[in-house]
């Protein structure tokens, strides 16, 4: 039986913001496919972007650099943020996978093992990983990368962004010759001086904006579907969903849809949430239930078939994380594996 609920993903807008992001940043965009390409699927991804030129890549995990490097072969650069945890740098170094390297001891053990191609990671003010500019070692063999992350980029405004920008052009000349990479997806959009040698974007590649905003540069890549179960009328006074989360107050037309939060549709999603459906956006009512959800279509032609998209080309992934109260790298990664991916393109 078809899914009642299917995430696409469309791999020729995923290669036109690929060039966009390019377009924008003036210098090469090494794509950021960790979380499983935040949620859609980091091997077709990959794959699609090697074919726009894409050689360099970021995952998280050292997991995810096994099973890239396995479906890549041997050449795309494939850099593990985590750096090299515990005593997994043989396994690292028999993969061909390059660590960034985050404080003293991840360096030690790296060295022991023989090192090789890695990078290593200057931290700017975000105090998350990486060396303090002050704690940062001199240039070693094997250096290739060396990189920082704003933690604001999606602030244009804020100081911070020009004072994590100027610290990090300082750390990096000690490093001639090395890549420096700063600008994330947020990044890109700061101006061409915070690109340095290489840009990092990833949810901009999937398709969502600057500062949580859609940019009309940038194509929607995901789009999340789930098909009408049931259309039912529900007269004035009775409620919709758990706890009576919704009360009609005048006669009400409902369509019950095949998504919920086991699919990775947010809770937080109801009151303010909405799908396209009967070409136009109807708001969610009710909370969001384990399996499906209520849509309101009174006065419309729904019927039971139809399909509502939670996000897409026509209910951007910005607008609604914006209307659950997160963001879309949360949206996009909370889609469940239950939900199939499908490619086109």
């Amino acid at each position: 039986m078809p899914s009642l609920a299917t995430l696409s993903v469309d791999l020729n807008a995923l290669a036109h913001n690929f060039h966009a992001l390019e377009a924008i940043a003036r210098v090469p965009v090494h794509p950021v496919v960790k979380a499983d390409a935040y949620g859609l699927g980091a091997i077709p991804v990959a794959r699609r972007l090697m074919a726009e030129g894409a050689r360099t890549f970021f995952v998280a995990r050292a997991s995810g650099g096994f099973a890239l490097r396995e479906a890549l072969g041997p050449e795309p650069v494939i850099h593990v943020l985590d750096g090299c945890v515990g005593d997994g740098a043989p396994a690292l170094i028999a993969a061909g996978l390059s660590p960034i390297l985050n404080h003293g001891d991840q360096l030690a053990a790296w060295r022991a093992a023989g090192g090789g191609a890695c990078g290593l990671q200057i931290d700017t003010g975000m105090n998350r990983l990486g060396f303090r500019p002050e704690e940062a070692p001199e240039p070693f063999p094997g250096l290739g990368l060396v990189m920082s992350h704003l933690a604001c980029a999606d602030t244009p405004d804020t100081p911070m962004n020009r004072q994590q920008r100027d610290a990090f052009a300082t750390a990096v000349q000690r490093y001639p010759g090395v890549v420096r990479s700063f600008a994330n997806s947020g990044g890109v959009f700061l101006g061409p001086d915070f690109g340095f040698d290489a840009v990092r974007p990833g949810i901009s590649l999937y398709g969502s904006g600057p500062e949580g905003r859609p940019d009309a540069r940038l194509k929607a890549v995901a789009t999340f579907m789930a098909e009408v179960l049931q259309v039912r009328d529900v007269p004035v006074g009775e409620s919709v969903g758990y706890s009576q989360g919704f009360r009609a107050e005048t006669p009400r037309r409902i369509a019950v849809c095949a998504a919920g939060y086991a699919d990775g549709v947010l809770r937080s999603t109801s009151p303010w949430g909405a799908v396209w459906l009967g070409g136009a956006l109807r708001s969610i009512v009710g909370r969001v239930s384990m399996d499906v959800i209520a849509v309101d279509v009174t006065g419309t032609d729904v019927a039971v078939g139809d399909r509502a998209e939670l996000f897409g080309a026509n209910r951007s992934l910005d607008e609604a994380a914006t209307a659950a109260g997160t963001i879309a790298y949360e949206l996009l990664t909370s889609v469940t594996p239950r939900v199939p991916r499908v490619y086109s393109g």
